[in-house]
């Protein structure tokens, strides 16, 4: 059995930077992703730069990236993970 997308939206700002949220159910859960999704949640400008970006790539488990910096981030559910997503990307765009 495979990942089952469950959620995906792209949005585009009138200045054209970029929000994209995707996340899958996974088949059954792991030590690794005890809550049996997987994400990926991006904000970036047009030209590809990316300022904010949450995933739980493998191997890395639950983390985010601001600019350059990464560091992990405590997933406590979607509401919450999306929650400090959008805060993340509202800061960014205040620069």
């Amino acid at each position: 059995m495979r990942a089952r997308p469950i959620y995906r939206e792209k949005f585009i700002y009138a200045d054209g930077a970029i929000r994209k949220m995707v996340l899958w159910q996974l088949p059954e859960k792991s030590a690794e992703n005890p809550h049996g999704l997987k994400y990926r949640l991006y904000y970036g400008l047009n030209d590809g730069t990316c300022l904010v970006r949450y995933d739980n790539e493998t191997g890395k488990g639950d983390h985010r990236h601001r600019g350059d910096q990464e560091e992990p981030h405590q997933f406590e559910g979607v509401e919450t993970l999306v929650a400090d997503f959008l805060e993340d990307i509202e800061k960014a765009r205040r620069g």
